[in-house]
This record gives structure tokens, sequence and C-alpha cells, in this order.
């Protein structure tokens, strides 16, 4: 609490002991016996029942009144305080050092207390104020303390909500989405297996096509299956399919056919390379492994 509003206690002759700490429940007694508000003369112990004291309250120290500023509207809505009697400059000078104090702590509540220090200022002008004779209906219309009970009870209602509602589950708070997402799943069909009679017969058509080509009796040098085997994995990627006629060169006659064939029967039986075929007499594809 800042040195003005200790002063204020001084001034009114009241103990710090005497105010200190507040019963947060309605209707409960203090625990150390102490009073909770004072109002001229007369001592009050005990908070009504159904009004709710918010902790870290605005404490009003007034010559007609001392305690929580929610107990001193409570009072004059029920027409148990006079208005006329509550200084509204004091309570103005108060509240501004209680905002002072709120500052780095709650400033939400110092905004709320704001709202009802604006409304007394407000009702004890038009009540000071004078007014033209009218009729008792209008007279009746026109009194401040019916307005203040209008908004005190929208005040109450808003409030009453704004609890019910912090109660609620908060999403981030009490309730978390799950944000497990399931593993991609690929179905992977492996590929046929090839037979010996399925590459007899790939062997047949590339024979076939090599015969339609003709060779000069030129001399070359002779190719050996290891060196066509190198030749072979080179051309070969890892992540695809290669037909199985783009390994063979029909410029190269019967003789580079043959070599061919048998460096690939030779990578098969090392486990170098993979053999597929989606169906029977369908094209064969080769993958190095």
């Amino acid at each position: 609490m800042s040195e003005e509003v200790l002063d204020s206690q001084q001034r009114t002759d009241c103990p710090p002991e005497q105010v200190d700490g507040y019963e947060e429940g309605a209707g409960q007694q203090h625990e150390n016996g102490e009073h909770v508000a004072r109002i001229g003369e007369e001592v009050l112990s005990r908070l009504p029942d159904d009004l709710y004291i918010p902790p870290d309250a605005l404490e009003v120290f007034l010559e007609a009144f001392e305690g929580p500023l929610d107990l001193l509207l409570y009072l004059i809505r029920r027409q148990n305080l006079d208005i006329l009697n509550i200084p509204i400059a004091e309570i103005t000078r108060q509240y501004m050092n209680y905002v002072e104090l709120m500052r780095e702590l709650r400033l939400e509540l110092a905004a709320e207390y704001l709202v009802m220090a604006a409304m007394l200022a407000e009702i004890k002008s038009r009540v000071l104020l004078p007014r033209p004779s009218s009729s008792a209906e209008d007279e009746e219309t026109e009194d401040p303390r019916a307005e203040l009970i209008r908004r005190l009870q929208e005040y109450e209602q808003f409030k009453q909500a704004a609890e019910e509602l912090d109660q609620q589950p908060r999403l981030g708070r009490d309730v978390f989405t799950a944000a497990v997402c399931a593993p991609e799943c690929r179905p992977q069909t492996p590929p046929p297996d090839v037979g010996l009679k399925d590459l007899l017969t790939a062997l047949t058509g590339l024979l076939q096509r090599a015969e339609r080509y003709q060779t000069h009796s030129v001399e070359r040098q002779a190719i050996s299956v290891r060196e066509r085997m190198s030749e072979t994995l080179k051309k070969l990627p890892h992540d695809s399919y290669t037909p199985l006629g783009e390994l063979f060169t029909a410029s190269e006659g019967r003789s580079g056919v043959v070599v061919t064939f048998l460096a690939l029967l030779e990578l098969v039986r090392e486990s170098l390379i993979e053999l597929a075929q989606a169906e029977a007499f369908a094209p064969i594809y080769v993958r190095a492994r």
C-alpha cells in the first residue's frame, strides 16, 4: 500500500491492524475476529451473504465509511448509506493511489473500480444539482440510485458470468488437441520373380533381332564377360528399372548378345542386379541393387 493511503488511514484514526486483510468469502467472519468495515460508529464484523469481495479489493477510508469499495456500493444500492455523506474527491484520491499500487499487480481489477468511482461521482453530482419540479413518475425515472442499482446488477451478472467462464476447461490450459500424425504408409508391392523360361524367351527375341543386322567382317577385340559385367553395372541406376533390351547392342551381333546375356546371368548370380516382370511374356526390367 502506498504512503498516501497510509496517511489517509492515520487521518481517519483507524489503526492499520484493524483493516489489514479481509476474508474473501461472503458471510464469513474475519479469522482474527477483527471488523471488516465501519459505517459511521457501527462496526461490521461480517460481510453480507450476497456480496462477493474479490482479492486485493480497493479499501477506502472515509469519515463515514471504512472498508471495501464493493461494500460501499452495496450499501448505497440498499439505501443503507446516504451518498451525500460520501466525499467523492477523497475516494478519487485514494483510487489514484490504488491504481499506482495495482499497475504492476492486477490492472484489470483497478479498471473495475474506476467504473465504480465514476458511477459514484455521477450519482452524487446528479443528487446535488437542482432539478426542475416534475411529477412523481418523472422523479422516479430520474432517480440516480435506481440507475446505480441497474448498473450494479449488470456488473454483477457480467462478473458472475466471467467467473463461470473462467472455471470452464480452456484450450491450451486444461484441454490439449492431439498433435500426433499417423506415419505415411505406402504399400510396397514386390516385383514378381523372373524364371529361367522368361529369360530364355527374352534371349530368343534378342537373337532374332540381332540377325536382322548385317555385320562386316571386321576384326575387333573380343569382349570378356567380366568387362561386360562392369559396363552393365555402370549403365544401371539404383533407383529405377531399365528395360532389358536397352542393355544389348544389336550392332555387336550374336557374339555381343551372348556376352551381354552371360554377364547378366553372372550379375544375377552374384546378387548385383535385380530382374522384374509384371506378368508372363511382359517386358523384363533390370535394376542395380
